[in-house]
């Protein structure tokens, strides 16, 4: 070929690509830093309110007990409620 200009051109092209890539996974890697970051700092400040709430329900509270299987009870007992009574069912057959 006499005339290799399109060699100059395709490397152009390659590094202008490379580069592009090169951006691309720097924008990315940015984000996920920042990401991780974010959700670190937010661990932070919540186990801060959590120490918090357990404070207040210990401190405050003295009838509530902490079962993992039913959430807040009372430790008295607190109200009994009592069920409604089941109405009888109509017999079908009467006519």
């Amino acid at each position: 070929m006499p005339n290799e200009n399109w060699v100059f051109w395709l490397n152009v092209t390659n590094i202008a690509l490379g580069v592009c890539v090169l951006l691309a996974a720097a924008v990315v890697a940015y984000g996920v830093v920042w990401e991780l970051v974010i959700r670190r700092q937010k661990a932070r400040s919540l186990a801060h309110v959590d120490a918090e709430m357990q404070a207040m329900l210990h401190n405050e509270f003295p009838h509530h007990l902490a079962v993992p299987e039913f959430g807040l009870t009372m430790a008295d007992g607190g109200e009994q409620v009592k069920p409604e009574p089941k109405k009888p069912a109509e017999d079908k057959n009467k006519k």
